[in-house]
């Protein structure tokens, strides 16, 4: 297993040789730095911890100063860890770059939805909507809370509520392009988030 986190920059599109276009999405995959390795006799579990974009002296406490000190750098803003990683191979200070990944590969990408507020039923569930004629009086509600015995209101009733801001995982996007140059990796498809929102690159799960 590997990984790296990275910034999302946006999508555009590649054309292949046989003229087919592919959208991608642009990725700008580190350099990253290992800050820590976390081993089963001191942690009770096996992982490397990296981190992503450097953060002012200013806006870091003393913690977090610290524990980059150990790795030979400065505190980071976006800080992740990465399971199944063989921590023989892997040194603490050590930095990783968009060349870990390689085309054709398969990635999992993990990344924060985008944030839509307070939603609607209809919206946020995607439940029909009631007449809209004169005298309906059921427009665009919930519907039934259930049975009136139960007094109360059963969990996992699909009410309005906030819509967005999860924790969402892509799973077997293939990489269509790597530009170790400049640290960025094209990947077919989609992934979470907005513009510039962090996200974490893994190989993929689903072989």
């Amino acid at each position: 297993m590997k990984g790296i986190l990275g910034r999302k920059l946006g999508m555009t599109q590649v054309f292949t040789a046989e003229g087919n276009v592919i959208p991608v999405t642009v990725i700008e995959a580190g350099p990253c730095v290992v800050l820590q390795k976390k081993d089963l006799e001191n942690d009770g579990y096996e992982a490397v911890q990296i981190g992503f974009a450097d953060k002012k002296a200013s806006r870091s406490n003393k913690p977090e100063a610290g524990h980059a000190t150990k790795a030979n750098t400065v505190p980071k803003r976006y800080v992740r860890e990465i399971r199944g990683v063989d921590l023989a191979n892997v040194e603490v200070g050590q930095e990783l770059k968009a060349d870990l990944f390689a085309q054709g590969e398969f990635v999992d990408v993990t990344g924060i939805s985008k944030g839509k507020g307070f939603a609607g039923v209809i919206k946020r569930w995607g439940q029909s909507r009631g007449p809209m004629s004169h005298g309906s009086r059921y427009h665009r509600r919930p519907g039934s809370m259930g049975s009136i015995q139960a007094n109360r209101v059963p969990k996992g009733k699909r009410l309005p509520g906030h819509m967005g801001h999860d924790t969402v995982t892509i799973q077997r996007l293939e990489v269509i392009r790597v530009d170790a140059e400049r640290n960025v990796i094209l990947v077919k498809g989609s992934i979470p988030g907005a513009k510039n929102s962090y996200v974490k690159v893994r190989e993929t799960v689903k072989k």
